[in-house]
C-alpha cells in the first residue's frame, strides 16, 4: 500500500518547498552580520545535508532578532554624576561606549569571588539581608543540594514579605523551571523562563539564543555578578571535591543601577510586561535611604546579545588588546575565536607583549578541547604561553591587560558567547581591583603547566579528522 507521501505531485511539492525553505535560509545567512566561519558552517550544512541543514537552521541558527531589538530597552542613558574620569582616557571604555555601552561609572566597591564556597556565602548573606528586593538571573538552576537551598532560601525572603523575581533560561534549567521551583511561587516570589524553545516558531532561530547572563541584585544597592551557575560544581556552603573553579564579583555603587536594568529589560521581556511598568514600580528600585559610602572602584557595564543592535562586548575585547602595551591575560574555559581576535593576540605575542592565555587542561566539553587545538598552536607558534589547569575543571572567565584593565562576566572566550548568547561583561578600570585579578591569575597559574606544541597536535588520520571536524563545528558550539 502506498502513502499520500508517494504521490508524484506530493513529491514534487516537498521537493520544491525544501528548495524554497533552503534558498530562504541561504539569504538570510547571507544578509545577516555573521563572521566568515560560521556563515560557511552553515552553508556546507544547509548545502551537503538540506534535510538536516536546513531544519537546525530554522530552529538554531539566529543571532539578531529584530523583533527582540524592537522591544527591549537595555540601559539608562546615563547616571548623572557619577561618571567616570577613566571614559576620557581609556579605548576600551570609549570604544564599549561608542557601541552602545553606557559611560564608565566611579563610586563603586568590589570584592572578587574566587571560590565556590565563599561564593555562595556572598549569595547567602545577601538573600538573607535583603528587605526590599531580590533579582536574580542564572542559566543553570541544578535539581541538587546547592539549587534546592537556593530555592528554599528565596521562598524564606518571599514569605517575608521581600520581592523575589527568579529568571531562567528555558534550556539550561530545562529540569528545574516548574514544579522544581514551586516553593518559590508558592511562597509569593515570581518565577519567568527566558525564551522557552517550544513551540518551535513562537520566535523563529529563538532555541540557539540562550540567556547566559549571571546576575543577582539585592535591593538594588548590590550585585553579585560573574561566571557561577546555581549548581553543586559552581558553588555550595561547604567544599566539594569536584567542585570548579569560577570567578565573580560582589558589587555595591550606582553600577548595580545598571545591571539592575539589565535585568528589569530581560524580566521584561520574559514576563510580557511593560519595561516602563516595571521601572516604575517603587519595589523594582532600591528604597529610600542613606547611600551606601562611595568606592574607588571605576567600572563599566556592557551587555551583549540578541537583544542589542551591535557587538560591544566583543568589540570592546578587541580594543583591549589593541590597547596592550605590556601583558594580556586571558583566562577562559573554552578557547575558539574568531579570526580577527585570533590574529590580534598573536600580532601582540610577536610585538613581544606577554600574552598568557589559561584554559583547563581538559574541560567538560571535550569538542571544544579538540577544536581549540588549531588556536593553540597558532598562539604557541607568535610566542604565546599557553598554561592548562589541572587537575580539575576551570570555568572561570577573566582578561586581564596592563594591570589597568579587566574583565569580569559571564562570557566565555568562544564565539558563542560573543557572537550568540545574552551575556554580561563589568570592565574594571580601577588599578588596585585589576591588580586582584591578576593575584587571582597568578594562583591559577601555581595550579597549571605549559602546554606543548607536541601535545595539541591531532594524532593520526582520526585525530586530525576530529580536530578538524570540530574546528569546522566550532561556530555553532
Amino acid at each position: 500500500m502506498h502513502s499520500l507521501l508517494d504521490h508524484p505531485l506530493i513529491e514534487h511539492l516537498l521537493t520544491v518547498s525544501g528548495v524554497v525553505l533552503a534558498l530562504f535560509a541561504v539569504a538570510r545567512i547571507l544578509g545577516e552580520k555573521r563572521q566568515p566561519s560560521n556563515t560557511l558552517a552553515w552553508l556546507l550544512a544547509i548545502v551537503l545535508i538540506p534535510y538536516v541543514g536546513v531544519p537546525l537552521y530554522l530552529v538554531l541558527g539566529g543571532r539578531k532578532l529584530r523583533r527582540l531589538l524592537a522591544r527591549k530597552s537595555l540601559l539608562h542613558s546615563a547616571l548623572p554624576g557619577t561618571v567616570s574620569a577613566c571614559d576620557l582616557v581609556s579605548a576600551t571604555a570609549r570604544t564599549a561606549t561608542g557601541s552602545g555601552a553606557c559611560p564608565p561609572v566611579g563610586g563603586n566597591s568590589l570584592h572578587l569571588l574566587t571560590n565556590g564556597e565563599d561564593a555562595f556565602r556572598a549569595l547567602e548573606r545577601e538573600i538573607r539581608a535583603a528587605r526590599h528586593s531580590i533579582h536574580l538571573t542564572t542559566f543553570i538552576l541544578a535539581r541538587d543540594d546547592t539549587g534546592r537551598r537556593v530555592v528554599r532560601l528565596l521562598a524564606e525572603r518571599a514569605r517575608a514579605g521581600v520581592r523575589v523575581r527568579l529568571l531562567l533560561d528555558a534550556v539550561g534549567c530545562m529540569f528545574s523551571s516548574r514544579g522544581f521551583v514551586d516553593p518559590l511561587r508558592l511562597a509569593g516570589g515570581e518565577v519567568q523562563r527566558f525564551m522557552p524553545v517550544l513551540p518551535f516558531f513562537t520566535m523563529p532561530g529563538s532555541a540557539n539564543l540562550r540567556n547566559h547572563r549571571k546576575i543577582a541584585i539585592f535591593d538594588g544597592r548590590t550585585a553579585i555578578i560573574g561566571g557561577q551557575n546555581l549548581a553543586r560544581e559552581y558553588m555550595g556552603p561547604t567544599p566539594y571535591r569536584k567542585r570548579w573553579r569560577d570567578l565573580g564579583a560582589v558589587v555595591r555603587g550606582p553600577a548595580v543601577t545598571l545591571l539592575n536594568d539589565v535585568f528589569l529589560a530581560d524580566w521584561s521581556f520574559a514576563s510580557g510586561r511593560p519595561l516602563d511598568a516595571l521601572r516604575a514600580d517603587p519595589r523594582s528600585e532600591a528604597p529610600a535611604a542613606p547611600p551606601p559610602l562611595p568606592g574607588a572602584s571605576e567600572v563599566q557595564i556592557v551587555a551583549s546579545g540578541p537583544d542589542v543592535a551591535g557587538d560591544a562586548l566583543y568589540e570592546s575585547i578587541i580594543s583591549m588588546i589593541q590597547e596592550a602595551e605590556r601583558s594580556i591575560w586571558i583566562v577562559t574555559p573554552y578557547f575558539i575565536p574568531d579570526e580577527v581576535l585570533l590574529r590580534s593576540l598573536i600580532v601582540k605575542a610577536r610585538a613581544g607583549r606577554d600574552v598568557t592565555l589559561i584554559v583547563p587542561a581538559r574541560s567538560n566539553h571535550p569538542v571544544t578541547d579538540f577544536a581549540r587545538r588549531y588556536y593553540v598552536r597558532e598562539l604557541l607558534r607568535a610566542g604565546a604561553r599557553v598554561l592548562l589547569f589541572g587537575p580539575g575543571m576551570m570555568h572561570s572567565k577573566g582578561v586581564i591587560v596592563d594591570d589597568r584593565i579587566g574583565l569580569i562576566g559571564s562570557a566565555n572566550f568562544d564565539m558563542r558567547s560573543l557572537f550568540v548568547n545574552f551575556e554580561i561583561g563589568m570592565f574594571v578600570y580601577s588599578e588596585p581591583d585589576v591588580r586582584a585579578m591578576r593575584a587571582w591569575a597568578e594562583g591559577l597559574m601555581k595550579h597549571s603547566h605549559k602546554a606543548r606544541p607536541d601535545r595539541v597536535q591531532g594524532r593520526g588520520l582520526v585525530g586530525n579528522l576530529v580536530e578538524e571536524l570540530s574546528r569546522l563545528l566550532a561556530p555553532l558550539l
